[in-house]
């Protein structure tokens, strides 16, 4: 008897831990079910698993980014000490370390991004949200809670080849300083209390600001498994879409489709030397409004677009009512209107009294003296808004356009997986390409679908 009890009690023992086994299985895959039926953005309370996290994030920066603001003011010429530089700092129950820290100061004040303006917006008294996408990355996004940016874990490969390549990311954006890449802010990584170290980057939103648009699309200029299944009508899940829910979409930017399609061009080339692919061209689309549609080409706009286009990225003829390209809103601030409701004109009168010191990266000097420069760099006319360098206006949409996604390296996995591929969709297009042919897609892409 007492065998057969102890056969039982083993018999109990085993249906007991399949059983919770089982039922741990059943509650992951309905927190995943659900995972993917709650696309887009949540706060990260206090009931979130990320809180801890974020709350460390936000006291940690705030301290790295008041280093440089108490650091002396930064030097007009880079050296190797500051692409190598590491600044770590010990909080209780956590280390953060910020990564060739001088260098993004740079690059920060390059686009005329205050350091003050940089630390309100990543530890700010608001919470993170979080952004849940289809995409296949396995990557944490959060937005501050301004939406302005984004803080993306990325793999220790990812960071130690952008930190490789760094002197040529910001050696492009000397030489076109209105390229549609995006634009890395910050290189970090944190390690917590009986937790792996984690790498993340700060990098400005292309969808910023966001309230008004309607579309958005994830763009790679292939077919397969480029399609997003629409919710139903009158869900509020955020999508972002991919080249397949595109077709019979056209980007309709009038005059402005050469610059389109020649930054592209520099940019993939500039990615395709870098042996770069599975970068993705976002593409949000926001209507305009009627005074909008005329605002944007009056005689005052445009004198002061072209002065911006022509000075640089940080211009002296910038006003706090007409922002910096690049530029992190300060709180309160609007680069669409006045207190009377009309756009901000920046004409001299109102500009005059404001200018603010320009900064300069390297070699590169703060203004340009010539339009014979200004092409050579393709530089456009900039928009007077939040986002600028991300913004163009066509005759009736607003257009979001950015290029990210910028670390993965067409090495020896990707060279396996791009013959199994080959082998499995043959005739078809999939993502998995050589550089060249990536970059040459993705142009095509963008001559094909615009106006």
């Amino acid at each position: 008897m007492e065998i057969i009890n102890k056969i039982r009690s083993q018999t109990g023992s085993r249906v007991s831990g399949e059983s919770r086994r089982s039922s741990r299985g059943r509650r992951l895959f309905r927190k995943l079910r659900q995972r993917w039926k709650l696309l887009g953005l949540f706060e990260i309370d206090k009931d979130h698993d990320f809180y801890p996290l974020t709350c460390d994030l936000k006291e940690g920066l705030r301290d790295a980014i008041q280093d440089t603001i108490q650091s002396e003011a930064t030097q007009p010429d880079l050296t190797d000490e500051d692409y190598s530089a590491k600044l770590t700092q010990g909080h209780e129950g956590y280390v953060l370390r910020t990564y060739a820290g001088p260098v993004f100061r740079h690059f920060r004040q390059s686009l005329g991004v205050s350091e003050e303006g940089y630390q309100r917006s990543l530890s700010s008294c608001g919470l993170y949200l979080q952004f849940i996408s289809n995409s296949k990355s396995k990557a944490d996004f959060f937005l501050t809670n301004d939406k302005r940016l984004f803080l993306k874990t990325q793999s220790k490969r990812e960071v130690h080849f952008l930190l490789r390549i760094l002197r040529k990311y910001i050696q492009h954006f000397q030489s076109y300083p209105h390229s549609l890449l995006v634009k890395i802010l910050g290189v970090h990584s944190i390690t917590r209390a009986q937790e792996k170290k984690k790498y993340f980057i700060i990098m400005q939103s292309v969808f910023f600001p966001d309230e008004r648009i309607t579309g958005r699309y994830d763009i790679k200029g292939c077919h397969v498994s480029r399609w997003t299944e629409p919710e139903p009508e009158g869900s509020r899940v955020l999508q972002v879409f991919k080249d397949l829910n595109f077709e019979g979409n056209v980007i309709c930017l009038d005059q402005q489709r050469p610059w389109l399609l020649r930054q592209t061009e520099l940019d993939t080339r500039f990615l395709r030397d870098l042996n770069v692919l599975d970068y993705s061209l976002l593409v949000g689309f926001q209507t305009l409004h009627q005074d909008e549609k005329n605002q944007s080409w009056s005689l005052a706009n445009l004198i002061v677009r072209t002065k911006r286009s022509v000075n640089g990225t940080g211009s002296p003829t910038t006003s706090q009512c007409a922002s910096v390209p690049g530029t992190v809103e300060e709180e309160g601030e609007s680069t669409e209107q006045e207190d009377d409701g009309t756009e901000c004109s920046g004409t001299p009168d109102v500009t005059s009294a404001r200018r603010v010191p320009l900064k300069k990266i390297g070699q590169q000097a703060s203004t340009i003296s010539n339009i014979s420069d200004a092409i050579a760099q393709n530089r456009r006319l900039l928009l007077n808004y939040k986002n600028p360098l991300h913004v163009m206006d066509g005759p009736e949409l607003r257009y979001f356009v950015g290029i990210i996604d910028i670390f993965t390296v067409y090495g020896l996995k990707k060279k396996l997986e791009h013959l199994w591929k080959s082998m499995r969709y043959h005739g078809q297009e999939f993502s998995t390409v050589s550089p060249s042919r990536y970059a040459q897609r993705l142009c095509h892409w963008v001559e094909t679908h615009t106006v």
